[in-house]
């Protein structure tokens, strides 16, 4: 069971709209997260091949589909080589494990940048983090990875990543527009996607709410953020046993925010270690 909720004002997604409530798919057979802006959505076409092969997806008309929905964030001049396509799709699902543990400046995380009210020259290094924390019985996991324009802001309330002055100290995003008011060089280039994915169960309604309430992690940790320059997406995902106990949405939407904000942490400290 899956939900999304898009709050930035430059998203580039795939087939978002088949998650929202009043559709007929409920639930996905994958996420992809991507670089490489429009042009990264074409590895979700590598990903239903690879579930294609599989024989997983919705069964419709005697056929299994698979169901895909995805974003990718904007690190075209950031990122090294062409933007990853269809093959790299397949590739991502072929190699991906349990196990392994990829974090900072790995998959969509790897042309990833933070703290661009200076332009792209004062820029920090965004990257992809992962977190996890608990409500009640249930794990709740997040997953982002970090294209911002704004700063970075750990729990101290210190800028941890984001635009720096030549000098090297931290310019801050927001004392920038305080006194211009407008935003310093506000280029299409950022977004910040991230997944949350629980244990506990939900129907179509909760996946979407825990969704909408764990944007609160991206705002604790981001400022600013979603703005008409960032695309931010979350996506929520319940994979819960056929017998798990049931819990309260709100309880799952509070932890699902402490996660992501935990996670936007993670991504730009181990990206610029």
């Amino acid at each position: 069971m899956a939900g999304v909720d898009v709050r930035g004002g430059a998203p580039a997604t795939y087939n978002v709209e088949l998650l929202r409530p009043v559709n007929l798919v409920e639930r996905v057979n994958a996420l992809v997260l991507s670089g490489g802006s429009a042009f990264g959505l074409e590895t979700c076409v590598g990903v239903v091949r690879w579930l294609k092969e599989q024989q997983a997806g919705f069964l419709y008309g005697g056929v299994n589909v698979p169901i895909v929905c995805g974003a990718g964030i904007f690190d075209l001049g950031v990122a090294q080589g062409p933007p990853p396509n269809a093959d790299s799709g397949y590739a991502a699902c072929a190699a991906a494990s349990a196990e392994e543990d990829r974090r900072g400046l790995a998959g969509a995380g790897a042309g990833a940048s933070a703290g661009k009210a200076l332009g792209p020259a004062g820029a920090m290094a965004g990257g992809l983090g992962m977190a996890s924390t608990r409500a009640g019985a249930h794990i709740v996991a997040a997953l982002a990875v970090v294209n911002a324009f704004g700063d970075v802001i750990d729990r101290s309330g210190r800028i941890v990543a984001g635009a720096r002055q030549p000098d090297g100290s931290f310019a801050d995003a927001v004392t920038l527009i305080a006194r211009d008011g407008q935003l310093r060089r506000p280029a299409p280039s950022n977004t910040t996607l991230a997944i949350v994915a629980t244990t506990a169960p939900l129907n179509r309604e909760g996946a979407v709410k825990v969704a909408q309430m764990a944007h609160d992690g991206l705002a604790r940790a981001i400022r600013p953020v979603h703005t008409m320059v960032d695309g931010d997406v979350v996506f929520s995902l319940s994979v819960a046993a056929a017998a798990a106990e049931p819990a309260d949405v709100s309880a799952l939407g509070t932890m699902a925010a402490e996660a992501v904000q935990d996670a936007v942490l993670d991504a730009v400290l181990l990206a610029n270690q």
